[in-house]
């Protein structure tokens, strides 16, 4: 339990990080954070505040689905928005074209490691994705067809906001699947036996958990 705590609080400080690493690249951001940060050209509030209130709507969205939340649910609504801010206040705003792509490349990496450890502690998924998996089960749709459909949907609406989409947005959505499957084998290393629900093995698949939103 003690490394399920570790891997939960420094998956959801990560993934915390990772936004901030990628705000501050400033080359597009995954579908939630141009949702998120085009809440923020419309209301007095930090990015991580506003990460914060979404999650805590989203969920309030489990109540008909009969989704029930852990606590690294609970802790995830929290840290993740206390994390971003920290994380913009403590990094520059970078000008150079190559170093900000070069970031939001690493961005990425550090964003699949952090949902690995995240998924791992198998200590109750994000809110987002409990989301997901909730209108998976009620309505019987596949995990494809829901999980594109709402993140199609916050992306429109972030960029309708003034959300930034751009070459971040794409890498993203292409690479962060291939790499979170790529890094559950050096989880189930360090801790054989993490599970991403509490309930099987540590095999997710690329499209089943893109993140620890």
């Amino acid at each position: 339990m003690i490394r399920r705590l570790v891997a939960l609080f420094a998956g959801l400080w990560l993934y915390g990080f990772s936004m901030a690493v990628m705000i501050r690249a400033a080359v597009g951001l995954d579908p939630w954070d141009v949702f998120h940060q085009g809440v923020t050209q419309h209301v007095p509030m930090s990015f991580g505040t506003v990460t914060i209130v979404t999650g805590a709507v989203v969920l309030l969205a489990w109540i008909p689905l009969r989704q029930r939340p852990g606590f690294g649910t609970l802790s995830n609504v929290v840290m993740v928005g206390v994390s971003v801010d920290m994380g913009l206040w403590l990094l520059p705003e970078w000008e150079s074209l190559p170093v900000r792509v070069g970031a939001m490349m690493l961005a990425v990496v550090l964003n699949a490691l952090a949902s690995v450890l995240y998924i791992g502690a198998g200590l109750g998924p994000g809110p987002r994705d409990g989301l997901m998996t909730g209108l998976v089960r009620r309505t019987g749709l596949s995990v494809r067809l829901v999980r594109t459909t709402i993140e199609v949907s916050v992306l429109g609406t972030g960029w309708l906001l003034g959300g930034g989409v751009g070459l971040g947005t794409a890498v993203y959505a292409v690479a962060i699947g291939p790499l979170i499957q790529a890094m559950i084998p050096l989880v189930n290393g360090w801790l054989p036996g993490f599970t991403p629900s509490g309930r099987e093995p540590v095999t997710p698949s690329a499209e089943a958990a893109p993140g620890v939103n």
